[in-house]
């Protein structure tokens, strides 16, 4: 019996789950109960990613603390993946104090070894926020491939990782302001010291896919950088000992995450604990990590790097996948293919999902796609009107007319044995390659031989002359539905444990592939699995596009002013005005002076537009003005007009001003 700790990439604790984040937790799942199946010993940890900016910046939006954002999301997590059967025995959180005690013990272990830096670096400075923006606070363009809008740490488009200060177009994620550059002190890990290690490691055979090994080890000749492992207060993370206002980056302490969940599960525990795991390098224990490919330079060059520096132990396998389409698109809210794990198992049976994914999932990192009329085609075809009906008809005409008692498998079956545990053997193989496609071929090739064995034989037909023999005919479907069940239930194991219950057998093994169900009693039939309706998936598309146009609706915008009458609407002159001139007010931190055109003269009007622009931006714009509101005199002269603006509620000042031709001093109806 082998021993393993499994990991899934953290879930970030800022968002729901959705069906492309289910890709990896399912494909983690089904390595899981198979490894459970065939008797080794497994534990399945997971925790929610809890720091960085992103949380930070929701929660202020939400009104909440990082800390109830975190909560909220960790509690909805556990339940989208209850209902998915993913079968964590440990789902933590990365804001624990076991996690950071680990991050401390690894960044000074590393520290004290000569393998941490500090130096001043060049970092953007929001003068509007009044703060230095890390990777979530900054957006610009990839300066790889030049996708737009990308954070300021990795590029989700091709995967780069790069500084902030590399992006181009740079400007604040939370105003929209252009940054400034300001130097400030920062902690590096130097991963070029595990240059000679990280090749060794990645070259040996089983730790990665031939394909991931040659894309890690282009980056190696590329160049391995020092990390920058610090970001400067405020940050929601844990504090770096011994530095003033400094905080580990969120990517230092998530996948320490592993280390801190292992030890949270091992505590109390008197046959575990978190130094067989990970520290103890006499333990035998294997080691697997599944990723997407994403976040591949992290897992497969930072983590190990980071596990050496501290004497941890060294991860056995890094498994990648790669990502989910949608009817060969990237997922999209437009098209209400951007779909949560909630929204789907609120629509359509999560076994099914469960169920194409396998069909679906190699061992490379190939994008899989969801084609919405395959699945609906595949799930009915394979699981329902091929594996299903063998089981239901078979189940059923025992208990209909043969007292639901088993004869014997039939002689003559020797050849349809034979190919049916051969096929087992094979997805033993293909389950261990994590070629869970080729595992599904070879169940429905089992299916189709049972299937075609009762439909030769008709058992409704020969119970008439000889009900013995159709007994024992039903005996070798039965028997090949119990294979099914095992083979299944990795796959779908609710679904199993249905099966399991009809055919009065429990907690089937994979040692219990046989056929040795004879002369003995099963249960009735229950029903298995429904079929899906052609306009199973349209209606979910709707509810996703339904559910985010809830979402969207801006609750934390302010609350409507008292009505008014369409008179006093009247009452209001507003005018195009076009900006002549534009000009800083000595002395005020929000004014802008504007002369504008109103048609029939020129005024004056004192803007509090300073902290969105910049006065050459203004000049030649054309705006909404108010001409005839009374003049009001300040200490920086008369304003004798107001432009119109939009305020978001992060603060962000936005002009109302025309796009189109039309000539100063039109009027606004």
């Amino acid at each position: 019996m082998s021993k393993l700790i499994v990991t899934s990439a953290l879930p970030y604790a800022n968002g729901d789950i959705h069906i492309g984040h289910l890709v990896e937790y399912i494909q983690t799942d089904i390595f899981v109960r198979f490894q459970r199946l065939i008797g080794n010993n497994v534990l399945y940890v997971c925790a929610s990613d809890a720091h960085g900016t992103p949380i930070e910046i929701n929660a202020a939006k939400k009104g909440m603390t990082p800390k109830e954002l975190v909560g909220e999301f960790h509690d909805r997590h556990q339940a989208d993946f209850s209902r998915f059967e993913v079968s964590f025995d440990e789902f933590y959180t990365t804001d624990s104090p076991e996690n950071q005690k680990h991050c401390e013990i690894i960044y000074l272990r590393a520290k004290e070894k000569g393998h941490i830096d500090s130096r001043d670096i060049e970092q953007f400075y929001c003068e509007r926020c009044g703060r230095f923006l890390p990777d979530r606070y900054i957006k610009g363009t990839c300066p790889k491939c030049s996708t737009l809008d990308q954070y300021g740490d990795v590029c989700e488009s091709c995967g780069a990782t790069y500084r902030p200060t590399e992006l181009q177009d740079a400007h604040c994620a939370i105003c929209g302001a252009k940054p400034e550059m300001r130097s400030s002190l920062h902690l590096f890990f130097k991963l070029i010291d595990f240059n000679d290690f990280l090749r060794e490691w990645t070259s040996e055979r089983g730790h990665l896919q031939d394909e991931v090994k040659g894309f890690v080890h282009t980056w190696i000749d590329q160049g391995l950088r020092d990390w920058d492992i610090s970001r400067d207060g405020p940050y929601f993370g844990f504090r770096i000992p011994g530095e003033d206002n400094k905080f580990f980056y969120v990517w230092l302490d998530a996948p320490i995450g592993y280390i801190g969940a292992t030890e949270h599960y091992c505590a109390g525990k008197d046959d575990v604990s978190v130094e067989e795991y990970w520290i103890d390098h006499a333990s035998k224990t294997e080691i697997h990590h599944f990723i997407g490919k994403d976040i591949a330079y992290f897992h497969t060059l930072f983590w190990p790097a980071m596990l050496k520096a501290a004497d941890y132990r060294i991860p056995t396998a890094v498994h990648v996948h790669g990502f989910l389409t949608v009817d060969s698109r990237k997922m999209s809210k437009s098209r209400g293919t951007f779909i949560t794990a909630r929204q789907f198992a609120d629509q359509i049976n999560p076994s099914f999902l469960r169920y194409f994914y396998a069909a679906k999932l190699g061992s490379t990192i190939d994008d899989i796609d969801l084609n919405l009329e395959e699945f609906v085609n595949r799930t009915n075809a394979e699981l329902v009107n091929n594996i299903t009906n063998l089981i239901s008809r078979s189940v059923s005409f025992l208990n209909k007319r043969l007292d639901s008692r088993l004869g014997i498998v039939p002689q003559g079956c020797e050849g349809l044995v034979k190919d049916v545990l051969a096929h087992a053997d094979q997805c033993l193989d293909d389950y261990n390659a994590l070629k869970y496609s080729n595992v599904v071929r070879n169940i429905l090739a089992i299916s189709d031989i049972a299937n075609n064995y009762v439909q030769q034989n008709e058992p409704w037909a020969t119970i008439k002359s000889d009900p013995e023999k159709a007994r024992n005919d039903l005996t070798f479907a039965i028997n090949c539905s119990k294979i099914l069940a095992i083979l299944l239930k990795p796959i779908v194991p609710s679904y199993s444990v249905k099966v399991e219950q009809i055919l009065g057998l429990d907690d089937l093994r994979w040692e219990d592939i046989k056929f040795d169900l004879e002369q003995r009693s099963v249960n009735v039939f229950e029903k298995l699995a429904e079929r899906l309706e052609p306009g199973a998936m349209t209606r979910l598309i709707e509810a996703s596009k339904d559910d985010l146009a809830v979402k969207e609706l801006k609750t934390d915008t302010p609350d409507f002013k008292e009505e008014i009458a369409f008179d006093d609407f009247e009452k209001i002159d507003l005018r195009v005005g076009k900006i002549l001139s534009a000009s800083e007010v000595e002395g005020s931190d929000k004014l802008l002076k504007l002369r504008v055109d109103v048609g029939r003269e020129i005024r004056t009007v004192f803007a509090g537009i300073k902290s969105s622009y910049s006065p050459q931006d203004l000049v030649g714009r054309k705006a909404a003005v108010v001409c005839n509101l009374a003049p009001r005199k300040m200490r920086f002269g008369t304003s004798e007009a107001m432009v119109l603006a939009a305020s978001s509620p992060e603060g962000k000042i936005v002009l109302c001003d025309f796009g189109e031709e039309i000539s100063p001093g039109s009027t606004i109806k």
